[in-house]
């Protein structure tokens, strides 16, 4: 099959450009959590988003109301675990542990009480981008620009809470407002990035082009840009060979970044040994 032939299909032109949005979404914050150490936050959210997916399906919601539904849940998960951190004197991954512990129980009761796992709830545990519908890319492509649009307007601060978070606070800086906005915005990336790689591999799109980036950027922002790239160019990849070899294609697009990763990690030691 040519390349041609292959975009004649309407849902490979909606799979590419929503993965490609999805893509952007998850590598740019992926950047900042990874620096920040926060990069576990997809895995808890992610946790959280399948047992507001199994409870959507107990009530027979379709595809777009249920991520319509899902949304405000995973948001207010988000606040759940930065309030846990800050007020209750529970460090950042323990947070995570229990929103996530909650967030599956909640998932297996619904699928046991609703019957056991159906083909749905495999199809949001593991992806399925091909599948996606206009209604989805159309508001993919709306939370894309909510959420690019929050990390420029919070550039400068995103940037100085993530080197030294102790010092952006001394120098008046709102750093609880900062983080409020990055886990929130991360909340909507994995709300997106479930069609994509499905609700078990989510925390890898956000880890692996960033840490893949990280290690041959010279410069915050050109790891930014390193890393979009790399998630579009592993997720088109991923999709076509998918389609292609009929392979998985969450599993796929994983396992592509994950070989970038050793190639970027290997030509960082090779530039460091010469």
């Amino acid at each position: 099959m040519n390349l041609n032939e292959m975009l004649s299909y309407g849902f490979m032109q909606r799979a590419l450009i929503g993965g490609s949005l999805i893509a952007i979404l998850c590598s740019v914050l992926g950047v900042f959590l990874v620096l920040r150490r926060l990069s576990l936050i997809g895995d808890g959210l992610a946790h959280v988003t399948f047992g507001s997916v199994a409870l959507a399906l107990f009530f027979r919601l379709h595809s777009v109301y249920m991520t319509l539904s899902i949304i405000p849940v995973v948001l207010a998960s988000a606040l759940g675990i930065l309030k846990l951190a800050q007020k209750a004197r529970i460090y950042g991954d323990a947070a995570i542990g229990m929103v996530s512990a909650i967030g599956i129980a909640t998932g297996v009761m619904l699928a046991s009480v609703a019957g056991g796992f159906n083909i749905d709830l495999f199809s949001y545990l593991f992806g399925n981008i091909l599948s996606i519908s206009s209604s989805e890319l159309a508001i993919a492509a709306v939370l894309f620009f909510i959420v690019i649009a929050g990390v420029i307007m919070f550039y400068n601060e995103l940037f100085a809470s993530t080197f030294d978070e102790e010092l952006a606070k001394s120098s008046g800086l709102n750093t609880d407002r900062i983080n409020t906005v990055l886990v929130l915005l991360t909340a909507l990336t994995v709300v997106l990035a479930m069609k994509v790689v499905g609700i078990m591999l989510i925390s890898a799109l956000l880890i692996l082009p960033a840490v893949s980036a990280l290690q041959i950027a010279k410069g915050f922002k050109a790891a930014i840009i390193s890393a979009a790239g790399i998630g579009v160019a592993t997720v088109i990849c991923g999709i076509s060979l998918s389609f292609v070899m009929n392979l998985p294609t969450g599993a796929t697009i994983v396992l592509i970044n994950f070989g970038v990763f050793l190639c970027s990690f290997a030509a960082r030691t090779l530039l460091r040994h010469h």
